[in-house]
């Protein structure tokens, strides 16, 4: 405004878009620190009495450490990783190391039910198969499954299909896989795991869990079974402390796991009293 002013009129009305424009300049606009970032980064980690996948030990019915992150996009889009200490008796010839790799996305069905669909991979590194007691062959434990599921309010449902060997179950290692001689029938790849879960929350931050599972392996009926869970967890100053029955009705003659010299066998499928602490961050 560097001319003139050449009467009282223009200079209220200069004066009134100065003061305007003055306003508009002082008025807060959306900041860094308000704008929701549509990434979102988590880990966790947590110490387990016994590690139990679907129902059965995977370290030998001893303590177990794990940890991991999930990284998520607001589109619905994520990918995460996940590691568990194992038994080298239950994974021979490894590096006693689970490290679960997987990815999906998770979108609205209708209201209040959503859908996830994804794929995970087991990762056992160097873990192989042995043929007879410390005799290890070139069969690898590592499987990879596609799945789908649903979620609504406390209940969640999810069904697994193995796009590879199970654990790496096949024609030439079924005869020593689980300690006991199985025929033949080729490559286990279809096998299938039914996952159900409800939660309700009883107050004072105590949550009750509820598992039924089914684990359907192909070609090899003797090795299917249903396995449950209990559970009772209580959060204390951000550690989710828990207690929790776990069982199954799998054949205890194939689910047993033996030292490195093929003694000592534990059956790993039994029921039993977990305990776990675990936090999110």
């Amino acid at each position: 405004m560097k001319a003139i002013l050449k009467n009282r009129l223009f200079s209220v009305t200069a004066g009134m878009l100065c003061a305007m424009g003055a306003a508009q300049a002082q008025t807060p606009g959306p900041s860094a620190a308000d704008t929701v970032s549509p990434h979102s980064l988590t880990g966790n980690v947590a110490l387990v009495s016994d590690y139990r996948f679907r129902g059965v030990s995977q370290s030998y019915r001893q303590p177990a450490i794990q940890g991991g992150f999930d990284y998520t996009h607001a589109s619905g889009f994520y990918l995460g990783n996940w590691n568990s200490s194992v038994s080298s008796n239950a994974y021979n010839n490894g590096a006693s190391l689970e490290v679960d790799l997987y990815g999906g996305f998770r979108f609205p069905v209708t209201k209040d039910l959503s859908g996830d669909i994804g794929v995970l991979h087991y990762l056992y590194p160097q873990a192989r198969l042995n043929s007879a007691p410390a005799t290890p062959t070139g069969n690898k434990y590592n499987t990879t499954e596609i799945y789908f599921g649903l979620t609504q309010g406390g209940f969640n449902g999810k069904l697994s299909y193995a796009v590879s060997d199970y654990f790496g179950l096949n024609g030439s290692t079924a005869g020593y896989a689980f300690f006991s001689a199985l025929p033949d029938r080729g490559s286990s790849k279809g096998t299938t795991y039914l996952d159900l879960n409800y939660n309700i929350e009883l107050g004072r931050q105590v949550t009750l869990g509820l598992h039924a599972g089914h684990a359907s392996v192909r070609r090899y009926g003797e090795l299917s079974y249903t396995d449950y869970k209990v559970s009772v967890g209580k959060e204390f100053a951000g550690v989710n402390l828990s207690l929790a029955l776990v069982g199954t009705n799998a054949d205890r003659r194939f689910y047993q796991t033996g030292d490195s010299a093929g003694l000592n066998a534990r059956q790993v499928a039994r029921p039993g009293l977990l305990l776990s602490a675990s936090k999110t961050f």
